[in-house]
């Protein structure tokens, strides 16, 4: 029997007469148990190697399978006190490791970024999904031909975002989305990580300050953990921006979409612009129910054609309407711009276009820590017609990484 053990065995005695002691005294009262803190405890295998190497812009996990208090050190700078160390860096460097395991273990080691091989690409390089929801955009931009399926105009859309010019797409109302990824793995650095680029703009005619064409989209994120290249279910994260806690803002808003007979006869508003009031009919999981508008400006399906199904729908977090009529005769309709956190919902060249990765929240609104994203998902967050502007529908005009300078 080991010294440590013997004083174990002897702590655990004395607490044991001195519950005796306090239980005779108090008689019937409760007694709080003490609290068992668990050793650090070293699997017999484990140690680090000399020295690791990774590029630039791509994580280096270090698993440990280690139990108790540790700690990750860069010199005197604590970057972790998690038991798998998940590194990236923007910059070629040597970095010296330390690892330290309770009070008196330490183990040593080096980290050594290399520049990658081959060019990365600041902007998106890949669109996995895009399942837009209905809209007076839909089937133009980006056009649907005869004939096309899901996988040819998810081609289309990827060959609107990726790359440096990229175009507009437009996700139609609530709950249609787009998804894409990087070459790299964006950093999850001090201030604000990423672009998503819209058609957001401010009026002048506006009297609220930041008003003016703001059509905010939620943004969630993912780290390629498993390092499989694509987005898995269970790594999306929200960004929780200014609106996620405020009690204005739905979770699990669902909507469902019907297709509609486009032979049948429209129903007519009493404005002009307004061709079928009864258009598209729609139903949410809050027990409401109403019709997408049909208007003059726009005479192709809403619906998008290459689905085939009677009915289609999303799920996910609504934000308040922020359109009001600020002519109060229908002539000028303003969107309010929220304070951060959401896509197409200010200028490009605005501070709230940029994203912080810091602020990912998973289902239960618990803040994350990423060290990085490789994938994003927008979908429109607003459920709501304009007048004649028609349906709020988020537009993605491109995205890219604030840390890979162009």
């Amino acid at each position: 029997m080991n010294k440590r053990t013997i004083n174990y065995l002897t702590t655990g005695l004395l607490s044991l007469v001195f519950a005796g002691m306090v239980a005779s005294c108090q008689h019937d009262d409760e007694v709080a148990a003490p609290v068992p803190v668990d050793p650090e405890v070293i699997p017999p295998a484990f140690k680090l190697d000399t020295a690791y190497t990774i590029e630039r812009f791509r994580v280096l996990s270090i698993p440990t399978n280690i139990s108790g208090k540790i700690t990750w050190s860069i010199k005197d700078s604590i970057i972790s006190e998690n038991a798998e160390l998940e590194f990236i860096s923007t910059k070629t460097a040597t970095y010296p490791l330390t690892l330290k395991v309770g009070k008196d273990k330490v183990f040593q080691s080096k980290i050594v970024v290399t520049k990658e091989k081959g060019t990365l690409s600041q902007y998106i390089s890949k669109v996995f999904d895009f399942r837009p929801a209905v809209g007076q955009f839909m089937n133009e931009i980006p056009e649907y031909d005869l004939g096309n399926t899901e996988a040819d105009m998810i081609k289309k859309a990827n060959s609107y975002l990726v790359g440096s010019n990229p175009g507009t797409l437009s996700l139609g109302g609530f709950g249609g989305y787009v998804v894409f990824g990087f070459d790299h793995t964006i950093p999850n650095l001090e201030g604000r990580d990423f672009k998503v680029l819209g058609n957001a703009f401010f009026g002048e005619a506006a009297n609220d300050p930041r008003s003016g064409n703001c059509e905010p989209g939620i943004i969630m994120v993912a780290y390629d953990k498993n390092k499989n290249g694509i987005p898995d279910a269970d790594e999306w994260y929200e960004i929780a921006g200014s609106e996620y806690f405020k009690n204005t803002t739905i979770k699990d808003y669902s909507i469902t979409y019907f297709k509609p007979d486009e032979n049948k006869t429209p129903v007519p508003g009493n404005n002009g612009w307004q061709t079928d009031i009864e258009y598209i009919k729609w139903q949410d999981n809050l027990g409401n129910t109403g019709f997408k508008t049909k208007n003059t400006f726009h005479s192709q399906s809403y619906y998008p054609l290459w689905f085939s199904d009677a009915s289609y729908g999303f799920t996910g977090t609504r934000l308040k309407d922020n359109y009001y009529d600020q002519s109060g005769t229908g002539t000028y309709w303003v969107g309010k711009s929220y304070d951060f956190g959401y896509a197409d919902n200010a200028p490009n060249k605005d501070e709230a276009s940029n994203i912080d990765i810091s602020w990912a929240v998973d289902r239960n609104g618990k803040y994350v820590k990423l060290p990085g994203i490789d994938f994003v998902k927008v979908y429109t967050g607003v459920n709501q017609e304009a007048g004649w502007l028609g349906e709020v529908s988020t537009e993605v005009a491109g995205a890219y990484d604030l840390h890979l300078k162009k």
